[in-house]
């Protein structure tokens, strides 16, 4: 049968359509969290594995983002010339490559190879992101498009919870706390033996992955997802928009695609660096696996709110400043509170409960971004939506000032690099999201 791929209009969309497509792609977006949140644990599990430094650690996140700066842009092309829907396939295909990746890299204990497998599948989700992000902020009424966000958050945040648990069950062992404090008194054959064990439990794991992302490529591809034309403009639009020949004539995308590395970038500190902050405590791995699922909770608790007010309570942008504001008062108290602290079975510094926090104050800023960002767009809107991925580069660039700063000082002061992200996206929420002209 030939699959139809004449491009649609949004206001042509059935209802059925329209929720179909949402459903889609909450499906898709919790691949994306799964995938992506899965790096909490992996930073931990290749240090000790394959013996790293904090910032060598932090490459994980470095490879895994830095795809996103790499292949942004080519992914709009690339949907322009084949469609969103062929694009999504071979972006999954990009994302079992990059599974595979791991068996070599495993066999051999190959740190760069693992690096280049998440590179790859970087590069497939940077496509899907390219494609997913736009399309959900176009489908339906501009300001319910945070709404929308928000529910795609909760679908990524949820499989958030759940990787690094499921994860952490199929690859590590109650022993295995045993096991990590015995490494440095064994001999080098014996502790080489013992890490090469370890780093091979992620091959199966990664071979089942590796086939459900290329066999859901193909379903994406067959399944009745419409194409949504992008390309045309309203009258109103094709006149605002009329004297503009480049995406960068647009400050309020470009200041936003900066917002938008900002934000990822402290989103990704709070939930990959979580884990060793706990361990500063004493608090072993095991124990420690839980607390990206405490952050990304908080972050879906923000996201029902968003859902609950957004927009007869409250709107958008007033939403976004909340929350940016709420992030630049829980980094100082990262860094300034300090006590024991007993809650929910975990004995800690009081402190590593707002980066906790830091999971609800992110929850909103992500979804109010996007649709200031895209606003008045027109036919520039896919170009812009991968000015906009880009930013999710900031994933891969934060963590490594993260590391590098608990390398020269320690893992609480590191905790500074976000102060003065959320004071620049306070600055955007309140004054950098109106500006359509450069300039004082």
């Amino acid at each position: 049968m030939k699959i139809a791929t004449t491009a649609v209009r949004v206001e042509n969309l059935t209802k059925h359509q329209t929720m179909l497509s949402i459903s889609l792609i909450g499906l898709m977006f919790f691949i994306f969290g799964f995938v992506s949140w899965v790096n909490s644990i992996l930073i931990p599990y290749f240090k000790i594995a394959c013996e790293l430094t904090s910032f060598q650690a932090y490459l994980v996140a470095f490879a895994f983002y830095i795809a996103y700066f790499v292949m942004s842009v080519p992914s709009s092309y690339l949907l322009r010339a084949v469609g969103f829907k062929k694009g999504m396939m071979l972006g999954f295909w990009a994302m079992a490559l990059g599974a595979f990746i791991f068996v070599p890299a495993a066999m051999s204990r190959t740190y760069e190879l693992f690096l280049l497998g998440l590179f790859t599948i970087g590069i497939g989700l940077a496509i899907l992101q390219t494609a997913a992000n736009p399309y959900i902020t176009i489908l339906g009424p501009k300001n319910r498009a945070a709404q929308r966000i928000s529910i795609m958050g909760i679908c990524n945040k949820a499989a958030g919870i759940l990787s690094p648990i499921v994860f952490a069950a199929v690859i590590l062992r109650p022993t295995d706390t045993d096991l990590f404090t015995q490494l440095s008194s064994m001999t080098d054959m014996q502790r080489n033996a013992a890490l090469d064990e370890l780093i091979r439990r992620v091959i199966n794991p990664y071979i089942g992955l590796g086939c459900f992302l290329f066999i859901l490529g193909i379903l994406v591809y067959r399944s009745p997802l419409p194409e949504i034309d992008t390309e045309h403009e309203d009258d109103n639009l094709a006149t605002v928009n009329a004297g503009k020949t480049s995406i960068f004539q647009f400050p309020h995308l470009i200041l936003g695609a900066l917002a938008i590395f900002l934000h990822v970038g402290t989103q990704v500190i709070a939930i990959d660096t979580i884990i060793g902050y706990a361990g500063s405590m004493g608090i072993d791995l095991l124990e420690a696996k839980v607390f990206p699922s405490y952050t990304l909770f908080c972050t879906i608790c923000g996201y029902l709110i968003g859902i609950t007010l957004i927009p007869k309570f409250i709107s958008q942008v007033n939403a976004l400043r909340i929350c940016t504001v709420l992030g630049t008062i829980f980094t100082l108290l990262i860094i300034f509170a300090k006590g024991d602290f007993n809650f929910i079975g975990h004995e800690t510094d009081v402190s590593i409960w707002f980066v906790v926090l830091l999971g609800l104050a992110n929850s909103l800023v992500w979804a109010g971004i996007w649709p200031l960002a895209l606003d008045d767009l027109g036919r520039f809107t896919k170009l812009g939506a991968s000015i906009m991925i880009m930013g999710l580069c900031g994933n891969a660039i934060m963590p490594l000032f993260y590391g590098h700063f608990a390398d020269v000082y320690d893992l609480r002061q590191a905790y500074w690099v976000l102060l003065p992200c959320y004071l620049y996206l306070v600055f955007y929420a309140v004054k950098g999201h109106k500006l359509r002209k450069w300039g004082f």
